[in-house]
């Protein structure tokens, strides 16, 4: 996709494709909120996470956090 917004016709036919016909009162909301989601994926992108391991890398509970207030 582009970085020019979704129209609903186009999300009509992305949606259509992707075997999920919308009714013709979803077109606009549907563009909207995909629009809404490239902005933010977008917004990730832009992060530098050069030297943050994968999630797989994590051990949850293996920390030991200062309880002190």
């Amino acid at each position: 996709m582009s970085s020019a917004e979704l129209t609903p016709p186009e999300a009509a036919r992305w949606a259509a494709r992707a075997g999920l016909p919308l009714p013709d009162d979803r077109h606009a909301v549907v563009a909207a909120t995909a629009d809404h989601i490239h902005s933010v994926v977008s917004v990730l992108r832009e992060l530098d996470f050069g030297d943050t391991p994968p999630a797989g890398a994590y051990r949850a509970g293996k920390e030991k956090h200062d309880a002190a207030v």
